[in-house]
């Protein structure tokens, strides 16, 4: 069995979200606010040590059109940064309409549901 933790890249929040092989089911986990890059990778770092992830699965916005923009060029930087400082290979899944699926209130932040969404589309779209 191996346990996965979902990312929803953000500049201001990044959602984390776990699940494993197993159940194949993702559930929120967590909303990182820090202010800082350290100590966004810090909270992560923790998540990591706590989780012991074999991948780690990152949303990838893009257009509709599936053209890239300033954003898919930062997820894949963090993606990128994921591998080089954990060593856990990260997998990048299309997160087109993550969040728009999602009902909220006003200002409520949604980012650990959608990094649950964007790990389910994995889990949905693996080979089992």
């Amino acid at each position: 069995m191996e346990t996965l933790l979902g990312f929803d890249f953000g500049l201001k929040r990044i959602g984390v979200a776990v699940g494993n092989s197993l159940l194949r089911q993702a559930q929120p986990l967590t909303i990182i606010s820090a202010a800082t890059n350290d100590g966004k990778f810090s909270a992560i770092a923790a998540l990591i040590a706590q989780w012991q992830p074999q991948h780690c699965i990152v949303g990838l916005p893009l257009h509709p059109d599936g053209a890239e923009h300033e954003m898919t060029i930062r997820c894949r930087r963090f993606a990128n940064q994921l591998h080089g400082r954990f060593g856990v290979v990260p997998v990048l899944v299309d997160e087109r309409y993550s969040s728009a699926v999602l009902p909220q209130a006003r200002g409520e932040p949604v980012d650990d549901r959608s990094a649950a969404i964007i790990l389910q589309q994995y889990f949905d779209s693996a080979p089992t």
